[in-house]
């Protein structure tokens, strides 16, 4: 994932909605999202390449996404960071407890924002910025850096979301993430790509003939433990492949 926003609140009817934009190279292989056979479930679309995801939900309620940090002077991590999702996904222990497991060994994966959670928290990490820590109930985003950097493509995606969560529905998730403004020279962020491709990059949806917004996923989450997924699938320039939709009810879940 490039770009995260969401609605975190415990308390109410839909404790969680999420839009979301994978952004990749059209080449490495990729499958849509969909029930992971190996694992009853479990719902996220799969890289082929390592085996990992960028986002998912599974029992209990759990919920997992990530972001690149995006440093090109970083060292490469061993491990691909799609894992540390699908761990989670896959696993059992709270979402406070695994942060800190993975923070012991954070230095096996390039930068990373990672989200997880379950029925009754969510939690963040990432090892550039301090330990694992709570979200605070709010509306939330996450691009290429820390948690709420105010980047113009965060900031344009999070006011968008704020202005549909009274009647929040998929479709309309899905809507806010295909934005192609991009953001002026004045605007943009300074981490060490080039003034095109710092371009390129600022908008919510990514287009070009190599790299692009590969997925735009929106879940919306109700405390009775129904879970709504719509996952719309790009391909090079930004043409649509197609939709999957889930629809599900998760006992255990918030």
């Amino acid at each position: 994932m490039c770009l995260i926003v969401f609605a975190w609140r415990p308390d109410h009817a839909t404790p969680l909605i999420v839009a979301a934009n994978r952004d990749e190279f059209y080449a490495r292989p990729t499958l849509p999202l969909a029930a992971w056979e190996d694992f009853p479930g479990l719902y996220a679309g799969r890289d082929q390449e390592a085996g990992g995801t960028w986002m998912g939900i599974a029992p209990g309620g759990r919920f997992a996404a990530l972001t690149n940090v995006r440093d090109p002077g970083q060292p490469l991590g061993p491990r691909s960071r799609g894992e540390l999702v699908a761990a989670f996904l896959q696993g059992r222990q709270a979402p406070l407890e695994y942060l800190q497991q993975v923070a012991r060994r954070a230095s096996d994966y390039s930068g990373f924002n990672l989200l997880v959670g379950d029925a009754g928290q969510l939690c963040y990490f990432n090892p550039r910025v301090g330990p694992p820590t709570a979200v605070a109930p709010g509306v939330h985003g996450l691009s290429n850096a820390a948690l709420d950097t105010p980047w113009p493509k965060l900031v344009r995606a999070r006011s968008a979301l704020e202005a549909q969560l009274a009647q929040p529905d998929t479709e309309s998730l899905v809507a806010l993430l295909a934005d192609d403004r991009q953001a002026s020279e004045a605007e943009l962020p300074e981490t060490g790509v080039g003034l095109a491709t710092e371009k390129l990059l600022s908008s919510v949806f990514i287009a070009s003939a190599n790299y692009g917004t590969r997925a735009s996923t929106a879940l919306i989450a109700h405390a009775d433990g129904r879970r709504e997924l719509l996952e719309r699938s790009f391909g090079p320039s930004g043409a649509r492949l197609g939709d999957v939709r889930v629809s599900i009810l998760q006992p255990g879940a918030i």
